[in-house]
């Protein structure tokens, strides 16, 4: 196995000058993914792309996810009235793929509205954020935390494609009905040849009544007959947090979410027992969280119903929520297709092209993603204007 022993060493001090000597795993995810110097998105660890890569999201098949998106952020702009400046804040730009498709579409298509724009990156991994600086130097990009924005100061829009799938989750078992939380120790003695501490779960009591709170907010009742001993899934708090943020900086405008995810109903289907959290590692993927430790990603399925009952909480409306696939179908990715016929090159491009605009509308892959896009200060006329993206075909 390949981990960073560094980390394992980091962790696993941690777990023991814990007062039980056990950490959550929402702790743990986080320390994997986020430790300032050996968490994977903070070290070079993280790849993205097809070569070398652990995984890939929709700006690595094609500039045209971006170049759909821009067209949807261009018609909130006219339907806000043409605010300047016009704040698009992408929160976790990866390599900075989406945000070089936006901005080069809009100067290219939209030069008033390229004008208009203020384009923030909001970015924890400092190797990520080094790659956009380099990608999006001939463009006027400004990078900060999300908490140094001041609040009600964003007139625009806030979006993020496969983010709040990479926030750390808390685990929970059904144990004779009741809720217990997993939580992460480890022994003292190491696997053979391995560099790592042996990391084990154990559950306890939930370490904070949000658990039960959370579930309260989706309206999920895990104490009926249907769930199975041993029902396992996830929770995420810091999705929460993360929205209760963005709804404060939010003046006017939208918050646009594109991830793969359920709605509760779904997420906490009795079937889905073992819940959704997936690790991936040279574009392979599996259940064990416990090895590649601070090399591979861990990502957890996105509960958007939780996202809209939150949002309501601070003032955010849902406008709509609609399949990826969809979404881009109805902003014109189908027209791009139907021209791919009239286009002159060689077969194999022609091929290739139509494959990518293909992958993004598959509704087994990346379009059946889930495209939630909620709003905070729009008046009545504003919010009676149907955006592009949710309207579709007759």
């Amino acid at each position: 196995m390949d981990s960073n022993s560094a980390l394992c060493a980091a962790i696993a001090n941690h777990i023991t000058t814990s007062p039980q000597q056990r950490i959550t795993f929402a702790e743990f995810m986080d320390m994997v993914l986020y430790h300032p110097e050996h968490g994977y998105y903070s070290s070079d660890a993280v790849k993205i792309g097809f070569e070398g890569g652990d995984f890939f999201t929709s700006p690595n098949l094609c500039p045209d996810f971006g170049e759909l998106l821009a067209e949807q952020f261009f018609q909130m702009w006219e339907i806000l009235g043409k605010p300047v400046p016009f704040s698009l804040v992408e929160m976790g730009a990866g390599q900075g793929l989406l945000a070089l498709h936006i901005l080069k579409y809009h100067q290219l298509h939209y030069p008033d509205f390229f004008t208009a724009l203020e384009y923030i990156i909001v970015e924890k991994s400092p190797a990520l954020r080094e790659e956009q600086q380099q990608r999006l130097q001939d463009f006027p990009v400004r990078w900060c935390n999300l908490e140094e924005i001041t609040p009600n100061a964003i007139a625009g829009c806030f979006f993020s494609n496969e983010l709040v799938d990479a926030f750390p989750v808390h685990q929970f078992v059904l144990d004779k009905g009741e809720l217990r939380e997993i939580y992460v120790t480890t022994k003292n003695e190491k696997a053979t040849n391995a560099p790592c501490p042996l990391f084990i779960e154990v559950t306890g009591e939930p370490s904070t009544p949000q658990l039960a709170e959370y579930l309260d907010l989706v309206e999920m009742d895990l104490t009926q007959s249907a769930y199975p001993d041993g029902y396992r899934s996830e929770i995420n708090l810091a999705a929460l947090d993360w929205l209760s943020i963005v709804a404060d900086r939010l003046q006017r405008g939208y918050v646009l979410t594109i991830d793969y995810g359920y709605p509760a109903n779904r997420y906490y289907n009795p079937r889905r027992s073992q819940g959704t959290l997936q690790c991936y590692y040279h574009h392979r993927f599996h259940d064990n969280p416990y090895i590649n430790i601070g090399r591979q990603d861990i990502t957890a399925h996105v509960d958007f119903t939780a996202l809209e009952r939150w949002g309501e909480k601070y003032n955010l409306k849902k406008i709509g929520f609609i399949q990826q696939g969809l979404f881009l179908m109805a902003l014109g990715l189908g027209d791009r297709i139907a021209a791919l016929s009239y286009q002159k090159q060689l077969v194999s491009q022609l091929l290739q092209r139509r494959d990518a605009l293909h992958q993004l509308i598959d509704p087994t892959g990346l379009g059946g993603f889930g495209v939630l896009i909620q709003s905070k200060g729009l008046n009545n006329t504003e919010t009676s204007q149907p955006l592009k993206g949710l309207t579709l075909p007759e």
